[in-house]
């Protein structure tokens, strides 16, 4: 592999620096380095961050591939500056067994446009009954360390408790779905004023909220590692912030859809904009980034949740739940959290590359941008403006609610431990 030498790079936005990548590994961090020998990428005072990591996405295969493939997934990831990606275990069959998450590993090993770690599920089937193979999904080649029903709520409070203490054994962690299902039969949107005008069936923050309570309260007791997923009313931050000050072992996730966009848009009842957990209000919104700037929420993820056409463009009950989101979430952190303030590109880089890498345990991904690191790292031309066209995605599915709408900042370079996966916005 040849040497790159990315000249005068705002390393984590600070003054630029160049980046000598010699093999897999950055060699040289400083000012004036020698080009000899090296491909020479021009940043011209662009932002380089370590490479972004998601805890929370959703590739779809097996058994989905009409929405996504691993194959299609990575390269979304890429795009948006991702090393790596959690594929979440709601797949079909379910990654309920060290058979199906090493599938899963496997087709990321052979595509290659970022690193693929499985979730597998918390029960079997995601049925909520019975625990499934945790430990031999650790052991497998995988080696599993953060597990989900995502999608579905682990609603029996003993079968929770067992599986905290279960993963607490090899220091994994299980990750939440936070949704009391007796509370959300029928819900098709938040709860609040809008429901209400517009007759559909509302969501209640507590339902939210009550999971987490108790979630909490379980870890604590346990002594072991949760994770909340989706983190989306001001009541949850408020929870996740006084467990945070009992020192109990949670983390917390949002994403960018619950940074920027609030219910009064499902007033156009476009199935674009129904999604698990629903949009909240914008006082909702205003808590979460201000909980994301204070560290009260540790990390952005994307849900990225791709459906074919046809799952989203039908009338508003029948539409699918969900929203593709890596090619679009670096670009929304940025106008909601960047640009207004909030957060600077170290925040940044610490709730979108380090913390989700410390989270799952994602080897070599989340580190510093300094010699001796895995040269994984995304380039970032935060000046750029311009508008979302899904029809560019690499994504297979584009059900994005952003189509049309001018968001800050685009990827133009992707390097997964020396090698370009993008180059120029084009995936190599």
């Amino acid at each position: 592999m040849s040497k790159i030498l990315i000249r005068g790079a705002k390393v984590l936005g600070g003054e630029p620096q160049d980046v000598l990548i010699d093999g897999g590994t950055i060699a040289e961090v400083g000012g004036g380095l020698s080009a000899e020998g090296a491909e020479v990428v021009e940043a011209d005072g662009k932002v380089l961050l370590p490479g972004l990591v998601d805890l929370h996405t959703h590739l779809r295969e097996p058994g989905r591939e009409d929405s996504e493939t691993v194959l299609t997934g990575t390269r979304a990831a890429a795009s948006g500056g991702f090393t790596t990606v959690f594929a979440m275990a709601n797949t079909f069959p379910v990654a309920d067994t060290a058979g199906v998450v090493e599938q899963v590993w496997r087709l990321g090993k052979e595509h290659g446009y970022c690193d693929v770690q499985p979730i597998g599920a918390v029960t079997v089937g995601l049925e909520g009954k019975k625990l499934a193979e945790l430990g031999a999904m650790h052991e497998s080649a995988a080696g599993v360390t953060v597990f989900s029903d995502d999608g579905k709520c682990v609603h029996d409070a003993v079968i929770m408790r067992r599986a905290l203490e279960y993963v607490k054994a090899f220091g994994g962690v299980v990750a939440q779905h936070a949704q009391e299902p007796r509370l959300t039969e029928g819900a098709e949107m938040n709860e609040g004023i809008v429901s209400a005008e517009l007759g559909l069936g509302g969501w209640p923050a507590v339902a939210e909220e009550s999971i987490i309570a108790r979630d909490v309260l379980l870890a604590d007791h346990v002594g072991s590692r949760v994770h909340i997923c989706h983190l989306s009313t001001a009541g949850s931050v408020e929870i996740v912030r006084w467990a945070k000050s009992r020192g109990i072992q949670v983390t917390a996730e949002v994403t960018p859809h619950h940074l920027l966009l609030t219910d009064e848009l499902v007033r156009t009842y476009n199935p674009v904009y129904k999604v698990n957990p629903p949009l909240r209000t914008e006082r909702d919104v205003m808590a979460l980034r201000e909980a994301l700037a204070d560290g009260t929420i540790d990390i952005v993820a994307t849900d990225h949740a791709p459906h074919p056409h046809e799952d989203k463009d039908c009338e508003w009950a029948a539409a699918a739940m969900g929203m593709v989101g890596l090619e679009t979430a670096l670009s929304v952190v940025q106008e909601t959290m960047v640009d207004t303030g909030l957060l600077d590109w170290a925040g940044v880089a610490d709730r979108m590359s380090v913390t989700p890498a410390r989270i799952g345990r994602a080897t070599g991904h989340g580190r510093p941008v300094s010699a001796g690191e895995p040269a994984n790292l995304t380039l970032v031309d935060t000046a750029y403006r311009g508008l979302v066209e899904p029809a560019g995605f690499a994504s297979r599915s584009r059900n994005t609610p952003y189509e049309g709408r001018e968001l800050p900042g685009r990827v133009t370079h992707t390097w997964l431990r020396g090698k370009a996966t993008l180059v120029d916005g084009k995936l190599t």
